[in-house]
């Protein structure tokens, strides 16, 4: 018998949101209902909701799904965001915590959010503060499990979003990880499929308290989730 709960996923349209979605297909332990602003495509098989909502009205929509988990992709760059600090912040930061907040009100008592390896209050780049406040402010809201994810360089095809220097660092990826070791292996690249399959298990993990997951855990999530018995 497979017991399925309710994973409301936020940031569905993006490049972590379109990979949970097809990772998800098939395995009938978790139970997605997208949030998004615009109609998704469906991958075949996929069997979810997807509730289109403006982010004006979210708060009325995480109320109406009522689910136990969120798995939050949410987040934009710099590039997107035409380099304005405040545009950036407005969907990393504010929208994500808007979220965490209406969904803990509606009764999620579970949180997977996606960060980034060298999150750092300290940090120099304004990417990085911006996540490590996110991390505090979502900690303080002190649901009874909490799941951050940092991964490195994330390797995926996004849409309509060209990187020169990203695509060249993801070609040199496969070399420069090798020389990552012992405590730099959390600085190591990772697949979007892999991450989005950490957090598909971390979504279902049952245990309460607050958990960072940089790459070797990350990696160590995805196989267990690749390994989880399916029904028939």
């Amino acid at each position: 018998m497979f017991d399925s709960h309710r994973v409301l996923l936020l940031g569905a349209t993006g490049l972590m949101g379109r990979t949970i979605i097809e990772q998800a297909v098939g395995h009938e332990s978790v139970s997605l209902v997208a949030l998004a602003r615009r109609e998704i495509d469906l991958p075949e098989g996929a069997r979810m909701e997807v509730v289109v909502a403006d982010s004006d009205s979210w708060n009325d929509a995480i109320a109406a799904i009522k689910a136990q988990t969120v798995l939050c992709a949410l987040g934009t760059t710099m590039r997107k965001s035409g380099f304005d600090e405040e545009s950036f912040r407005a969907v990393d930061h504010d929208l994500v915590l808007a979220s965490a907040r209406a969904a803990q009100d509606a009764g999620a008592d579970h949180f997977v959010a996606f960060s980034s390896v060298g999150a750092s209050a300290h940090s120099k780049s304004f990417y990085l503060r911006t996540k490590a406040e996110v991390e505090a402010a979502l900690i303080k809201l002190r649901f009874r499990r909490l799941d951050i994810l940092r991964p490195g360089l994330l390797r995926g095809r996004r849409q309509g979003d060209i990187r020169p220097l990203e695509k060249a660092a993801m070609v040199m990826s496969p070399v420069t990880d090798m020389f990552l070791q012992g405590d730099k292996e959390r600085y190591r690249s990772i697949g979007a499929e892999d991450l989005a399959r950490a957090a598909l298990r971390c979504a279902s993990e049952k245990a309460g308290g607050k958990f960072i997951h940089h790459h070797p855990a990350l990696m160590r999530q995805a196989g267990r989730f690749e390994r989880e018995p399916q029904p028939a």
